[in-house]
């Protein structure tokens, strides 16, 4: 397990990884590596406010990244891999969430929204860096303390809808 005094983002400079980058869950079960040289070139991911996000992370808003499956590795040495389905989801779709059954950390989430596209949604908070965000979901519930993020759209709701 890293340093807990190490876990300081800006002390990772993003050439680190400029072919991939890998996290782990909190104990160490589960490791994540994703396989994108542009991660860290633009903008990537995005921020989700809904309740449910808010809920599984266990903060005032979710990182997230979708992704496309061949671009990610999971490895699950102690088989601690456990997959919560949400059907209190506004579109009414399963959303399948993936947690470490051992230490709770969040790790994916697979919704019926990119399985024609072929990916998932990775759970940001377990790496040593998150690339800027493109965009915010559920940009409506965020709490009035909540500064905004420069140059990230914020949809009012569902990404390509209404603004903010």
């Amino acid at each position: 397990m890293p340093n807990p005094l190490t876990g300081d983002p800006k002390s990772h400079d993003v050439s680190e990884f400029k072919d991939s980058i890998t996290g782990h869950c909190l104990c160490g079960s589960i490791t994540v590596t994703i396989r994108d040289p542009t991660l860290f070139d633009g903008r990537h991911g995005h921020i989700c406010h809904c309740a449910n996000c808010r809920k599984v992370s266990g903060s005032f808003a979710a990182p997230n990244l979708a992704i496309e499956k061949d671009k990610v590795t999971i490895e699950d040495k102690n088989r601690t891999l456990k997959v919560y389905e949400d059907y209190e989801t506004m579109s009414g779709n399963v959303v399948r969430r993936a947690f470490c059954s051992n230490c709770g950390s969040p790790v994916r989430s697979e919704t019926p929204m990119y399985d024609g596209q072929g990916k998932l949604v990775i759970k940001m908070g377990m790496f040593p860096r998150i690339p800027t965000p493109e965009f915010e979901t559920f940009a409506d519930h965020r709490h009035p303390w909540q500064g905004k993020h420069e140059g990230v759209t914020q949809f009012k709701i569902a990404r390509g809808g209404p603004t903010l």
